[in-house]
C-alpha cells in the first residue's frame, strides 16, 4: 500500500512541478488574476503532498519526532491544508465576477487586487492551525514539548473538547464555502439561461468550471473531517484504522489535488497551448 501511494506522490508532483515551470515561463499568466491563483493552488499542494508524505513515512515506520518540531509541522501542514479549499473558493469568485460581472472584472480582479487576495487567503487559512495550538499550549503541561512521539494529530486532542473545537472549525468553513459557490452557481446559471451564442457557450464553460470547483472543495474539505472518522474506526480495530488512513489519504489529499491540474491546467486551452509549447522545447 505503502509502495503505491509514493509512486502516486512522485506522480503528481512531476505533473504540478510541470504546470508550476508552464506558469513561470509564460509571462502573460503573471498578470492574470485566474493564472495567479491557479499557481498558487500548484505550489501549497505541492509543498502539502511533500510534507504529508514525510509524515505518512515517519509513522509508517514508527520513527518518533520531539513534539516541538511536530507543532511547528503541524502548523505548516494545516496552513496549506486549507490554502487550496479556499484558493478553489476564490477562483470560484473570480469566475463569478467574470462572468456576471464583466465590466468590472478587470478592477476587480487586477494583479494588485490578487495579490491582496493570496495574502488575505493565507491569514484565514491560519486560523484553524492557530486556534487548535493556541487550545493545545493552554492545555498541555510543559513537559510534553521536552518528548518524542510518533507523528500523530492525536498529540493535539488533550481533552474532548479539543475535538468539539476542531470539528466547529471544519464544519464552519464547509458551511461557509458552500453557501459561495451555491451563490456562484446559481448566479451563473441565471446569465446561461439569458445568455445565446458566444456568450452562452464561454458562460456554460465557466459553469462546469464552478461544478468542478465543488466537487474539488467537496473532497477537500471531507478531508477535515477523517480525523473523526478515523478516530472512531480505531476504537474497532487498530488494523482497519491503517487500512482507512491509507484510503483517506490517498481519497482525500491526493485526489484532491491532482484535479488541480486537470480542472485549469489541461481543461484550460490557453495553459494547454503554453503546455505545449514548453513540451516541446
Amino acid at each position: 500500500m505503502i509502495i503505491i501511494v509514493q509512486i502516486l506522490v512522485i506522480i503528481f508532483f512531476w505533473i504540478n512541478m510541470l504546470l508550476i515551470v508552464t506558469f513561470l515561463k509564460t509571462e502573460s499568466f503573471h498578470t492574470s488574476a485566474r493564472y495567479l491563483l491557479f499557481a498558487l493552488t500548484l505550489l501549497s499542494d505541492s509543498f502539502l503532498l511533500v510534507l504529508s508524505d514525510v509524515l505518512l513515512l515517519l509513522t509508517a515506520l514508527k520513527v518518533p519526532m520531539p513534539v516541538w518540531l511536530y507543532i511547528i509541522v503541524y502548523f505548516v501542514v494545516l496552513l496549506y491544508n486549507m490554502v487550496t479549499p479556499i484558493t478553489l473558493t476564490a477562483m470560484t469568485l473570480e469566475r463569478y465576477a467574470a462572468i456576471c460581472m464583466p465590466l468590472r472584472h478587470a478592477e476587480l480582479c487586477s494583479t494588485r487586487s490578487t495579490v491582496h487576495c493570496i495574502l488575505i487567503i493565507h491569514g484565514i487559512s491560519s486560523v484553524p492551525s492557530i486556534a487548535i495550538l493556541s487550545v493545545f499550549f493552554a492545555s498541555a503541561p510543559t513537559s510534553i514539548y521536552k518528548q518524542n512521539m510518533v507523528c500523530s494529530v492525536e498529540i493535539f486532542i488533550l481533552y474532548p473538547w479539543h475535538n468539539h473545537l476542531r470539528s466547529t472549525i471544519s464544519q464552519f468553513f464547509f458551511f461557509i464555502m458552500c453557501i459561495i459557490i451555491i451563490f456562484s452557481y446559481y448566479k451563473i446559471m441565471k446569465v446561461a439561461k439569458a445568455a445565446s451564442g458566444e456568450n452562452k457557450k464561454s458562460t456554460l464553460r465557466g459553469l462546469t468550471t464552478v461544478i468542478l470547483h465543488a466537487f474539488q472543495l467537496l473532497l477537500c474539505l471531507i478531508q477535515l473531517w477523517t480525523p473523526f472518522i478515523e478516530a472512531a474506526v480505531l476504537q474497532i480495530d487498530l488494523r482497519l484504522y491503517g487500512i482507512v488512513r491509507y484510503v483517506n489519504y490517498v481519497i482525500f489529499v491526493l485526489a484532491s489535488r491532482c484535479l488541480s491540474p486537470l480542472i485549469y491546467g489541461l481543461r484550460d486551452e490557453t495553459f494547454f497551448l503554453a503546455l505545449k509549447r514548453f513540451y516541446r522545447s
